[in-house]
């Protein structure tokens, strides 16, 4: 880590936003990094790749800079999270300067001052369940789609299934809301729930947004709501369901269910596939092959040479639609996805 003089001296050269984060994937090494990369939005994984790929002349100092102050602005999340702002000015103070913890601190608030709901993140999802839960299918799905999925997944279930459908429906087809709308429901809310929450507070919604909550419902809410959806939007339907499972998710499949899949799964198809995948998917998918087999697929990888992005994601995708296909028809369990209370051993 940098000292607080090193710091002191390259304050004034101001490191881009891009810079920073190509600078903070490439101390990471590769497995966490492609891991960071698989969760960011396909335009910001090209804007991040073009700066890596420009990336020279980092020197020690500038790297330990950006290093500090990722680990500096992370640390003073958690310390408001735990007591608030004041808290975390003490605690920043006791290891930074006063300037130094000043600074952090004003990112850190600048940063949840732009989302809106964020008085919500520390209620119990009954709670706000509670209150919300005879709004119109518009207010709630304002609501959700601003909150983190997984909070808004249980508030989701909680809902009547009609309810269900016409929240997922609005969350899909939210893409810009107008602030002062966001502010009425948002201080409106604040003040029915000011007896179970505290603290603080604009794009949210859209496809994206709805796929991540119906991922982390039980099973049955999401093949509910996505059965009733179909009969209204097909096209819909079928973009949540590209998004709910990834082809890193396939990690999540048991040994059992690969087995099935790669029986459907060309060779080709598969190597090229696995070009980008995790260490821990390409071992999962090679313990469940033969040993010539798996041999076969990686010396295939091996002597590929280069390929176009858009041609592993393709095959990618092909194979996330046969898991899909076959998880739907009830051939493999796909872990997390409400497979395990459906056993009867």
């Amino acid at each position: 880590m940098a000292t607080k003089s090193n710091i002191a001296e390259d304050v004034t050269i101001v490191i881009p936003g891009m810079r920073k984060a190509a600078i903070i994937l490439l101390s990471l090494g590769k497995d966490v990094a492609s891991e960071v990369i698989s969760r960011l939005e396909r335009k910001e994984v090209e804007e991040v790749t073009r700066e890596i790929a420009s990336l020279d002349g980092v020197t020690p100092d500038e790297q330990d800079r950006v290093l500090n102050e990722f680990y500096n602005l992370a640390l003073a999340h958690r310390y408001m999270e735990q007591g608030g702002l004041a808290y975390a000015q003490v605690l920043l103070e006791k290891s930074l300067s006063q300037e130094e913890a000043a600074e952090i601190l004003k990112q850190v608030t600048q940063t949840i001052q732009q989302m809106p709901f964020q008085f919500l993140q520390k209620a119990e999802p009954e709670n706000v369940l509670t209150f919300i839960q005879d709004e119109h299918p518009q207010t709630i799905a304002l609501i959700l789609a601003h909150l983190q999925p997984q909070k808004s997944s249980e508030i989701l279930m909680g809902l009547s299934q009609q309810k269900q459908v016409e929240v997922v429906k609005r969350i899909s087809a939210m893409e810009q809301t107008n602030p002062e709308v966001i502010r009425e429901v948002e201080a409106g809310l604040e003040n029915r729930l000011s007896d179970i929450v505290s603290q603080t507070f604009d794009k949210a919604g859209g496809v994206e947004s709805a796929a991540a909550i119906l991922n982390l419902t039980d099973r049955s809410t999401e093949k509910g709501i996505m059965e009733s959806l179909e009969t209204d939007d097909p096209d819909l339907v079928e973009q949540i369901r590209r998004l709910m499972f990834v082809f890193e998710d396939i990690i999540l499949v048991n040994d059992k269910g690969i087995q099935t899949v790669l029986k459907e799964v060309d060779n080709d198809e598969l190597a090229l596939a696995l070009k980008t995948a995790s260490d821990e998917l390409k071992k999962k998918i090679f313990s469940n092959m033969s040993d010539r087999a798996s041999q076969l697929i990686k010396e295939d990888m091996e002597y590929m040479g280069p390929v176009r992005l858009s041609d592993v994601e393709a095959a990618q995708q092909k194979i996330v639609d046969i898991v899909r296909r076959l998880e739907d028809a009830g051939e493999i369990i796909i872990q997390g996805r409400g497979g395990d209370s459906e056993l009867v051993v």
